[in-house]
């Protein structure tokens, strides 16, 4: 009976990254979804996602944000296009709020490049972008945004590329582990590894269950693509993304890249959930968020018109201080968790697949994990 090297459970954006950073080591790699490729119905897709450096979460973000930068490069070169796209990103808030102190703190710890305008000076740049009196912004104009699927695709197929066989449609049922790796059932049959690392997005307290004491929450988030008024709000004409803390929430909107409309979105917010549903795909119902994002951008956005054409539900999977799980339960678990991205993980996708790799290799990581113990949340 065939033993993998390892199995990875869950191939979006950093499950099909940890895929093909496997695979390239050389290493036997079976990849495991229960749904098609670049699906639609977890956290990874719905076009586009912000990349950015100078990171108001928290300054211990950037040097693995570094890395992505220099990891995204390699991507845009043997994809031999631009899934990375530098059109800038404009952050708005208070001066004394939590995004634009954030991002100076981040900026100036890490020697990042920032330029800080007043309302005036956004207003004259980008007419479609309203920025109230009391509030400034700070842009990073080598930050950008990264089409979703497409980088899910491109990592799946280089994962095949280098050896790893790749099952969509597939179910886990159960897993064990033991001192010398896992057994995942699979109904029909089961499979086996040294090491298997967890990569599920929503799905992950289910399938983790009681074996890592840090649960998280769900939240039903929704996206919106709105009718652009004229065509200053395309990505062609110098429109950037941008991100805006305000006293009802945090929204961040993106420029039109095709005819889908201009994206924006609420990032606070959100429907707890205990699982996640594909009826929550199904439906026209556009979903309590809509209202805030319409009120949103009659107020903010006065480029865009009240007119929707499309509407896609995604999730976060929260954890209770919004960092990351990326480590091993213990250390000597045959298991890396790669979970609880909160909302905000996406834009470090590259480097999280490199960081698992070596994780299961062995190989020391240059970077502190320390916020992102597994285990920082057991009793």
């Amino acid at each position: 009976m065939k033993k993998w090297d390892v199995i990875v459970l869950g191939l979006g954006g950093a499950g099909s990254s940890v895929l093909y950073h496997l695979a390239r080591q050389g290493l036997t790699v079976l990849g495991l979804d229960q749904y098609p490729e670049a699906h639609p119905f977890g956290s990874s897709h719905g076009q586009t996602r912000i990349v950015r450096q100078a990171y108001f979460e928290g300054p211990f973000y950037v040097p693995l944000l570094k890395r992505a930068y220099e990891l995204w490069a390699d991507l845009n070169s043997i994809a031999s296009r631009e899934l990375f796209i530098k059109c800038g990103v404009l952050q708005i808030g208070a001066p004394d709020g939590v995004v634009v102190p954030g991002v100076l703190s981040s900026s100036k710890l890490h020697d990042l490049p920032i330029e800080i305008l007043s309302p005036k000076e956004i207003h004259h740049r980008w007419s479609g972008i309203y920025c109230p009196e009391d509030s400034i912004g700070a842009f990073e104009s080598n930050a950008g945004l990264v089409h979703v699927e497409e980088v899910v695709r491109i990592h799946l197929s280089l994962a095949k590329q280098h050896g790893a066989v790749v099952r969509h449609l597939t179910t886990v049922r159960g897993w064990d582990e033991s001192s010398t790796g896992v057994c995942l059932d699979l109904g029909s049959e089961k499979v086996f590894a040294s090491q298997l690392v967890f990569s599920a997005g929503p799905w992950s307290n289910f399938v983790l269950g009681d074996r890592v004491a840090s649960s998280m929450k769900i939240l039903k988030k929704h996206l919106y693509w709105f009718e652009p008024r004229h065509r200053g709000l395309r990505l062609d004409h110098q429109m950037p993304c941008f991100f805006h803390e305000t006293s009802d929430g945090y929204f961040y909107g993106f420029p039109e890249i095709d005819e889908q409309g201009v994206k924006l979105a609420m990032h606070s917010g959100g429907q707890e959930i205990s699982e996640p549903s594909q009826r929550d795909h199904e439906t026209v119902d556009k979903g309590e968020e809509f209202e805030p994002c319409l009120s949103y951008a009659s107020r903010f956005v006065p480029g865009v018109t009240s007119r929707l054409k499309r509407h896609q539900v995604c999730y976060y999977s929260m954890t209770g201080d919004e960092n990351f799980l990326l480590g091993r339960p213990n250390v000597d678990s045959r298991v890396v968790v790669v979970a609880g991205l909160s909302g905000h993980g996406f834009k470090f996708t590259p480097v999280i697949g490199e960081i698992a790799a070596k994780l299961v290799i062995g190989q020391s990581v240059p970077f502190d994990l320390g916020p992102f113990a597994v285990n920082r949340f057991d009793l």
